[in-house]
C-alpha cells in the first residue's frame, strides 16, 4: 500500500520540479542512488520496470527508504499493463508512469487512489488522459513530440494541464529553463542525471550535487 496519497504525489513533483527516473539491478546502488537524490533535494523518484526481478529491487527499496529517506515519494515507471501495475501497487508504489496511456491501469490505480501518469504524444492523448482522471500527464518522447513548443502549444488551449516531460531533458541552465518557461510542471531526467561513469564510480556525492545544481536551475526559472 502506498504510503503517500497521489495528491501528495502530485504536489511533490509539482513543487520540486524534477523526478529523476533510474533502474539498476543491484539493490545497494539503487539505495545509494535514491539516497544521493535524496539528500540533493528530491523528493519524488521513479524507479523503473526495465529489468528481470525489477520488482524485488523495488520492494526492498521501498522498505528501506521508509526508514532512510522517509519524504522520498517513490513511483514505479516503465508500466505498459494493468497487472504489472498492479503488482507495483502491492509493493508499495507511490505513482506509476507509463510510456504510454493504457485505460486499464487506470481502473488498477484508481481504484487504489494512485496517480497515474501515462505517457501521452498528442493533444487527442492528453485530454483523453485528463478524462480518465489524470492529476499529471507525461510527455514523452518530449524531444520528439515537439519539445517545449509543443507544451506552450498546449497550455494555450487547456491551461489546467499538468504536464511532465521526459525525453530530452537534459541538467544544464538552457534546457531545464526552456521546458520550464514552456509551463511543464515537472521534468523526468534519466541517463543525463546519472551519467554512467558516475555510477561505475560510486560517486554518489557527484549525483547529489548535480540534483541540487538542477533544482535550483529549476527554482531560478520559476521566478522568471
Amino acid at each position: 500500500m502506498s504510503r503517500f496519497s497521489r495528491i501528495e504525489a502530485c504536489q511533490a513533483m509539482a513543487s520540486t520540479g524534477m523526478v529523476p527516473v533510474f533502474y539498476n539491478n543491484d539493490l545497494e546502488t539503487s539505495k545509494q542512488v535514491v539516497k544521493a537524490c535524496y539528500q540533493g533535494g528530491v523528493r519524488a523518484f521513479e524507479f523503473t520496470n526495465r529489468g528481470d526481478f525489477a520488482h524485488e529491487i523495488f520492494a526492498e527499496l521501498v522498505k528501506w527508504s521508509a526508514q532512510e529517506c522517509p519524504q522520498m515519494i517513490l513511483g514505479i515507471g516503465s508500466i505498459v499493463d494493468a497487472g504489472t501495475a498492479s503488482l507495483y501497487l502491492q509493493l508499495g508504489a507511490n505513482f506509476v508512469v507509463g510510456p504510454l496511456l493504457n485505460p486499464d491501469i487506470f481502473k488498477v490505480c484508481n481504484r487504489r487512489q494512485v496517480a497515474y501518469i501515462p505517457g501521452c504524444g498528442s493533444v487527442s492523448e492528453i485530454g483523453y488522459a485528463q478524462e480518465l482522471g489524470a492529476e499529471v500527464v507525461k510527455v514523452f518522447p518530449a524531444g520528439n513530440v515537439g519539445g517545449p513548443s509543443f507544451v506552450k502549444n498546449v497550455k494555450a488551449p487547456m491551461p489546467w494541464s499538468s504536464i511532465m516531460v521526459t525525453g530530452g531533458v537534459e541538467p544544464t541552465e538552457d534546457n531545464l529553463t526552456k521546458w520550464i518557461e514552456a509551463g511543464v510542471t515537472c521534468v523526468g531526467m534519466g541517463s543525463n542525471l546519472f551519467p554512467k561513469e558516475v555510477i561505475a564510480a560510486k560517486n554518489w556525492a557527484e549525483i547529489t550535487r548535480m540534483s541540487k545544481e538542477a533544482l535550483a536551475i529549476i527554482a531560478k526559472a520559476r521566478q522568471k
